[in-house]
Parts: structure tokens; C-alpha cells; sequence
């Protein structure tokens, strides 16, 4: 592809030549000649001086670099779309593979694919256009929307519900059982514990995409519910009874207790940690490796633990650095 077709598929302006021949994205670091680049973080605007990339995607006002720029307002969101035109992913004909069980009183709608070993239950009702690779296990009475499509070995359990256009990757487990017990009077192993019943669904509404290894625990009662848009990554822990907003992302290894309210638009980075029963308002951050104990307000930024407003967190984080000299000056004081 030329770069005046990328340009124009894109919407950027460019400076550079038209004619030059674009053949693969890759990191700024690593391009060579024939490869487009982007810069997005300030982090790594030095590299475009240097970078062997044949062009460049860049914000309006970058300074001018060697190699060609298509300049435009969202860099990385270009880059994404630039992803799609050089890589194609496999494509899945409509079949259902000899291998798969199917119950009789499922319905699945036109177009499906279904790979080998998979198992859908009785009752499970999927709209159309869905991709079901191998493995993929369906409990009874599942519903599933369009544009279903499930990654290998992901698990969805009994009366869970899934919108259109929701993506699971391998390995995600959708109304898993709560963590749920009540202690009884009666001890010794395996009596101390009486286990609650878990009855209630997990419902993931339209154009969520649960990653790899993520769990989305069912409530004991009422339900689980990821709004619309919300994207949960890798290894992530939805307790029981959880709502996570629209639009929201959940970072690697987050972990949500049971009954966690987040409202939309918030980012909680990975390995963030939220205690059960706490509300976290729209818009809000938490910053990698925040543990949240109580309530955090709409628009806050916090960090640390007990998290706490970002910037505190950090001039925090400067005067712990310096207690041994603080405490040296102290000493030498009291002398």
C-alpha cells in the first residue's frame, strides 16, 4: 500500500513521499524500511529521529523527523485501524465440526460456526453470525446475542446471558460460583463451611470483550452485570454481585470482591485491588497496584494503599524516599 492510500484510508495528512510503499506496522524500535510507526507517548518521541521506519503516524504539531509523518489527531487510534489493513485474521465458514455436541432444544442462528469438541447444552438459545472454536463449553440455558465470538477452551455457565457483538478469549469463565460460605456451628474438615447456593446469572451486555483466564463470578442472588462496551482483561476477578459501568476497563489481574459497584468510564490499572461493597464513581483511575478499601468518588485519581488522591500519593512517595536523610538531620540535631 502506498502511503497516499494510507494517508486518505486514514484521514492523515502527510508529508513525505506518496509513492513509498508501506508493508507491515511495527514498534517504533524495531521498524525497518517499508514499515509504518507511530508515537503516541512522549516517552518515545526520541525514537522518531532515529527509527528506520519508512513513515511515522504523529500528532499535527510533531516536530518535523527524517522520515515521512502522517499527521493526525489520534495516533494510536490510527495505528490500530492500520493494524487491520495489513494483518487479516483466520476466517471461519459457517459448519458445525462432527465433533460437536449440540442438544436438541438449542437454537443457534444462521451463520454459526462451530468448532471441534465444543459442547452447547439444552435450551441455549445464540443469534447469528456466531464463532464457537474448539472446546467452548455452553451450559444450559444460555443466551447469547449476535456476532457471538468465543475463543477455545472459555466456559459460559447455566442462565448466564451475553449481548451482541461480546468476545470471550480463551479461557474465560462467565457465572463461575461466588466465593460464598457461611461458617456453622459444626466443625472439623468439611463441615465448618456450609456453601452458598449461587443462583444468580452473569450478564455481559453488548460489545463487551472478556480476555484470556478472566473470571465473571454468578451472584447468590440477583446478579453480576458488566454494562455495555466494558472490556476486562487477563486474569481478572469479578466477585459476585459485582457491577462494572459502561465503557469501563478492567486492567490485568484487577480483583473486584463480591458486590463492587463501578461506575462508567473508569480505569482501574492492573493489579488493582477493590474490597467488597464499595462504589467507585464514574470516571474515576485507580493507578497500577492501588488497594481500595472504601468508596472513591466520581473523576478521582487515586493511588497506593489505602488509596489515596494521586497527587498526595506521590509527594507521599518523594518524603518516604527521603526518611533516612530526614532522620539523619533530626539526629544530628538532637546532638
Amino acid at each position: 500500500m502506498t502511503l497516499a492510500e494510507l494517508a486518505t484510508h486514514l484521514g492523515a495528512v502527510l508529508e513525505g513521499d506518496p509513492a513509498a510503499r508501506i508493508t507491515r506496522v511495527a514498534g517504533i524500535e524495531d521498524a525497518v524500511a517499508g514499515d509504518l510507526a507511530f508515537v503516541a507517548n512522549p516517552k518515545y518521541a526520541s525514537l522518531a529521529h532515529t527509527t528506520k521506519a519508512t513513515a511515522v503516524l504523529v500528532e499535527p504539531g510533531f516536530p518535523d523527523i527524517s522520515a515521512a509523518t502522517l499527521r493526525l489527531k489520534n495516533p494510536y487510534l490510527a495505528f490500530a485501524r492500520a493494524i487491520e489493513l495489513f494483518y487479516q485474521p483466520p476466517a471461519y465458514a459457517p459448519g458445525i465440526h462432527t465433533t460437536a455436541v449440540i442438544a436438541a432444544s438449542a437454537r443457534i442462528g444462521t451463520n454459526a460456526h462451530i468448532g471441534a469438541y465444543a459442547v452447547v447444552m439444552d435450551h441455549v438459545v445464540v443469534g447469528d453470525n456466531a464463532v464457537i472454536l474448539p472446546h467452548v463449553v455452553l451450559y444450559p440455558y444460555v443466551r447469547a446475542g449476535d456476532n457471538l465470538f468465543v475463543h477455545a477452551h472459555a466456559v459460559v455457565r447455566e442462565h448466564c446471558q451475553l449481548g451482541d457483538n461480546v468476545i470471550l478469549q480463551n479461557g474465560a469463565i462467565i457465572g463461575a460460583d461466588g466465593f460464598g460460605f457461611a461458617k456453622q456451628p459444626t466443625e472439623g474438615p468439611g463441615k465448618t463451611w456450609y456453601k452458598i447456593l449461587q443462583s444468580g446469572p452473569a450478564i455481559l451486555e453488548d460489545a463487551v470483550e472478556i480476555q484470556a483466564n478472566a473470571c465473571i463470578d454468578r451472584a447468590s442472588i440477583g446478579e453480576t452485570r458488566i454494562h455495555a462496551g466494558a472490556k476486562v482483561d487477563n486474569l481478572v476477578q469479578v466477585g459476585h454481585g459485582s457491577t462494572v459501568g459502561a465503557d469501563t476497563l478492567l486492567c490485568a489481574q484487577v480483583g473486584l470482591a463480591g458486590s463492587t459497584i463501578i461506575g462508567r468510564d473508569v480505569i482501574l490499572a492492573g493489579q488493582v485491588g477493590v474490597a467488597g461493597h464499595c462504589t467507585i464513581g464514574d470516571g474515576a483511575i485507580a493507578t497500577a497496584q492501588s488497594g481500595i478499601p472504601g468508596d472513591v468518588a466520581a473523576g478521582k485519581v487515586v493511588s497506593g494503599y489505602p488509596a489515596i488522591d494521586n497527587r498526595q500519593w506521590l509527594r507521599s512517595v518523594t518524603l518516604f524516599n527521603r526518611l533516612p536523610e530526614v532522620l539523619r538531620e533530626i539526629k544530628s540535631k538532637l546532638k
